[in-house]
């Protein structure tokens, strides 16, 4: 136990290791760098994701619940992190936003770490992920699995009408493209047919969450932002050498939003490799929790990792990972599909999921996620985690 709760107020910052000097591309979600000579780059790119870690003397979860989740919620927090980035992506952008220590914040960026407050009311806060998880048949304070996660923030993203994201788990190690178009265009059926709402719809604010702008009508009248969760299962007790290469590839892609797993015992965020190395945030660090200052802006130097990034060696990851994309657009999503199509498999290698345009028939009847709850029994409450079958769950 002890081993699996060691966090980083143990550690002195100082002893984190410098990032290599080495010749070798680096990637990170979809931007490629040269260690040699933009070091400088690298840091600030990873101290702009968003950092999410263990935090302790929040409000009771539920009320009545835990007031920290450390030691049981570094799952909890990749999934933050992996929609944080999806966020940041939808209202700031990729390539244009950098988050620089002491300086104004952008009211978008502010809304977005509002929304992650450890608090019942942020849209995307511990007690919400923790509170919804019980609808999965999981108590507050338990393990979850990277499935179980994207299930979890696929139901909170509902209530989110500012970000107006669509979330598309795909199971079965299967991405059905028809799916997909059906979720970010509801208001057309497939063949384009108006359907539910009128064209040039546009969502009403909310009003939860401050310094958020309205969307533009081009923004929103055709295609509602992806997000696309692909949970997998790649070897038994260790990853199958056979797709190292490919989830490599996938950080390579301009629409990757990293990847949630970790290894026995840990979870983690990784965000992109170097060599044979996966670069990852490590939410193993307990810090207090924020609260917003009297003019609503947030202190934010403790949600962006300021050291250098921690790496693993890939060989080391948990086999349960789930994979994250993010398409603001229909064109994003085209390229992503004929991205995928095109990439290069290497003599031994294996693709780590399926892309098709229509739902197999094999896979027309699937459990419905919405409707697990802790009255069916342990196999099923443990579905989408369990060790016999997809996934596996981490225990503590």
């Amino acid at each position: 136990m002890d081993a699996a709760t060691l966090t980083y107020d143990t550690l002195g910052f100082g002893e984190f290791e410098d990032f290599p000097e080495t010749s070798e591309p680096v990637w990170i979600l979809g931007k490629e760098f040269n260690a040699l000579t933009e070091k400088d780059d690298i840091l600030s790119d990873v101290t702009s994701r968003l950092w999410f870690t263990y935090r302790k003397n929040f409000s009771p979860i539920g009320g009545t619940g835990p007031t920290s989740d450390t030691g049981w919620g570094c799952m909890l927090r990749c999934g933050q992190m992996i929609l944080g980035e999806a966020l940041v992506c939808r209202h700031l952008g990729r390539a244009d936003w950098r988050w620089v220590r002491g300086q104004p914040q952008r009211g978008q960026y502010i809304s977005i770490l509002n929304a992650f407050l450890d608090k019942k009311d942020s849209y995307y806060s511990l007690h919400q992920i923790a509170q919804m998880g019980v609808g999965e048949g999981k108590s507050i304070g338990q393990w979850y699995g990277p499935n179980t996660v994207a299930q979890v923030l696929k139901k909170l993203t509902v209530f989110d009408s500012w970000s107006r994201l669509a979330v598309h788990v795909a199971m079965d190690n299967t991405v059905v493209m028809e799916e997909i178009k059906r979720l970010c265009m509801p208001w057309l059926d497939y063949g384009g047919a108006a359907c539910a709402e009128p064209p040039g719809w546009i969502p009403k604010h909310n009003g939860c969450l401050e310094g958020a702008c309205a969307l533009a009508e081009e923004e929103t009248a055709l295609w509602k932002p992806l997000v696309l969760l692909i949970p997998l299962r790649l070897g038994l007790s260790e990853i199958n050498k056979a797709y190292i290469e490919t989830l490599k590839q996938c950080f390579q892609l301009p629409q990757s939003l990293g990847v949630i797993g970790g290894k026995p015992n840990s979870a983690h965020y990784f965000i992109g490799y170097v060599g044979e190395e996966l670069i990852y945030l490590d939410p193993h660090t307990t810090q207090p929790a924020v609260e917003p200052c009297e003019d609503s802006q947030v202190p934010d130097d403790t949600y962006h990792c300021q050291h250098p990034p921690c790496r693993m060696h890939i060989c080391e990851i948990d086999p349960s990972v789930a994979v994250g994309f993010f398409c603001r657009t229909e064109d994003d999503f085209d390229d992503w599909c004929m991205r995928i199509r095109k990439l290069p498999h290497t003599r031994g290698s294996l693709p780590m999921f399926e892309l098709v345009d229509c739902q197999p028939s094999h896979l027309a009847c699937s459990v419905d996620v919405l409707n697990l709850t802790p009255d069916f029994s342990d196999r099923l409450e443990r579905f989408f985690d369990s060790e016999d079958e997809e996934f596996e769950i981490l225990s503590l």
